[in-house]
């Protein structure tokens, strides 16, 4: 699949690829045999990108996720899922299409899915509010959720989003509040379910439909409880400080994981899901497939126990008593 765009860290991989095209275009045209040239730069190519994508720091994985090419969300349902029904409205306001979800199968397995979607162009970016749920998109949410509850379906929920909209009209129509219910009702719900950050993971935007018995990252995507451009714009006073927040956030993948914070890591192809999609869309599957068999096996009880205790021990409380 043809790359639309490239990151300054891509440099060397770019002009690879360039010196590639050309030699065979050249070797096509029959003017010289160049097949020892094209079998040296694939070669070379090839180094590059496990030399480049082998040693990322994070600000460079936040962009990997937001490659204006990665799958998002309906590509994701659209390869992995069969007899999708698309289910619409909180039954409150409106029908927010930041947030996506309805019945569907996964080889003849029916769930309940739910992500937050993205837009490809301008006009889809302001159709989905570039990805940033408002409270009826978390209402919409938490209401397939227990409809999924009811029919005994098992949930999966595909993260991708730079936060919740941030909006006058959001906190006034209960932002903060949709956002705490979803966590609360997440936690008790007696369906398995899985969560997935497939791209972007901020703040409580990724936490409302975040609460899981298997919370999963794709390998280039990030999980924070803020962006490193916000971060650094609270700590600097500027954006500029925006690579040393993405290191001191331990946002990666495999930061998250070894914080005991994710339970796994999904592979991708080198480089992100954009450079091979079919790739990506065969391991999110097998994936969903492989978590989906253990947790089928445990009873609503103790599903709902694992989840609490689950998310009741992450992170470290330290009681300073003055004696």
């Amino acid at each position: 699949m043809p790359v639309s765009q490239w990151f300054d860290f891509e440099k060397d991989i770019v002009e690879l690829n360039e010196q590639l095209e050309k030699a065979r275009e050249t070797h096509e045209k029959g003017k010289l045999d160049m097949t020892d040239m094209i079998h040296g730069l694939e070669s070379k190519i090839e180094e590059a990108k496990k030399t480049t994508y082998g040693n990322l720091s994070g600000w460079q994985k936040v962009q990997i996720s937001r490659h204006p090419d990665r799958p998002y969300t309906l590509d994701y349902i659209e390869n992995i899922c069969s007899d999708f029904v698309e289910l619409h409205g909180d039954r409150q306001i409106k029908d927010d299409k930041a947030i996506v979800g309805g019945f569907a199968l996964i080889d003849n397995e029916p769930v309940m899915i739910i992500g937050q979607q993205k837009g490809r162009n301008t006009k889809q970016r302001q159709l989905r509010n570039f990805g940033m749920p408002n409270p009826e998109g978390y209402r919409k949410a938490l209401r397939l959720m227990k409809l999924a509850e009811k029919f005994h379906r098992p949930i999966i929920t595909l993260i991708d989003t730079p936060g919740a909209s941030p909006g006058l009209e959001a906190e006034e129509r209960g932002q903060g509040e949709a956002i705490a219910r979803n966590l609360f009702e997440m936690a008790t719900l007696k369906v398995p379910v899985i969560c997935i950050i497939i791209g972007e993971g901020a703040s409580g935007g990724a936490l409302g439909i975040g609460v899981g018995d298997k919370v999963l990252m794709m390998q280039y995507t990030w999980y924070s409880v803020i962006s490193p451009e916000s971060c650094s714009s609270i700590l600097w006073r500027t954006w500029d400080k925006k690579e040393i927040a993405a290191e001191a956030l331990k946002l990666s993948a495999n930061d998250m994981l070894n914080n005991g914070l994710v339970d796994g890591i999904i592979d991708e192809p080198l480089g992100g899901a954009h450079h091979n999609p079919e790739m990506a869309y065969k391991s999110l599957k097998a994936a969903i497939k492989k978590e989906l068999k253990g947790l089928k096996t445990l009873t609503a009880d103790v599903l709902v126990h694992n989840r609490i205790a689950k998310f009741s021990n992450m992170g470290v409380v330290v009681d300073d008593v003055v004696e």
